[in-house]
């Protein structure tokens, strides 16, 4: 049995949004819960989460937000992404000078540098457990106090894009994993 034709055009709710006059000048969200993390100063925390894999935290939801049912089945997954504000940012920068290769200043959204024009961080760490609303995990690189705006499953055969490019990273990467003469040498 096919579906009767609809009379009602279809409307397309994004073109709404294409002209400028309905453009969003303001987003706000709220925090579901907050980091409790060993790294109390920003110039203390690992440049990226994998480099300190054994640190361990842990994340507090909110009470009153239904979070308890939100995170029912996390627990399946052994690693979550932590999208987060990054509060004790001021200000930001179009480029920046990455710690790692060349001295050369790069387009800070072409880096992972923190003074950004919106302070979002992107995580991805251990999940250790879930016990009510707090999740313990591991591998962090967020400050003690972080607002924790969302958190979603990482998922290997989505997350994970086999051939995707390094950017203007890639010959630190091939450094990295050219065999030194010391290599050679133990072989």
């Amino acid at each position: 049995m096919s579906k009767p034709e609809s009379k009602k055009p279809l409307k397309y709710y994004c073109d709404t949004f294409k002209d400028q006059s309905y453009a969003l000048s303001e987003v706000v969200m709220q925090p579901i819960g907050i980091v409790h993390s060993p790294y109390k100063e920003r110039f203390a925390t690992p440049r990226q989460p994998t480099q300190h894999a054994g640190v361990s935290g842990r994340i507090e939801l909110y009470s009153g937000r239904n979070l308890d049912q939100a995170i029912q089945d996390l627990e399946s997954f052994s690693h979550i992404w932590v999208i987060y504000w990054m509060h004790l940012n001021q200000g930001w920068n179009p480029t920046v000078l990455p710690p790692r290769g060349p001295k050369v200043r790069r387009g800070v959204l072409a880096t992972r540098a923190p003074h950004r024009p919106n302070p979002i961080g992107l995580s991805v760490v251990k999940l250790i457990s879930v016990k009510k609303r707090e999740l313990v995990i591991e591998g962090l690189d967020m400050l003690d106090g972080t607002p924790v705006l969302d958190i979603k499953p990482y998922i290997p055969y989505a997350d994970a894009i086999h051939g995707a490019s390094h950017g203007w990273l890639q010959p630190l990467i091939d450094k990295q994993l050219t065999p030194t003469e010391n290599d050679l040498s133990e072989a």
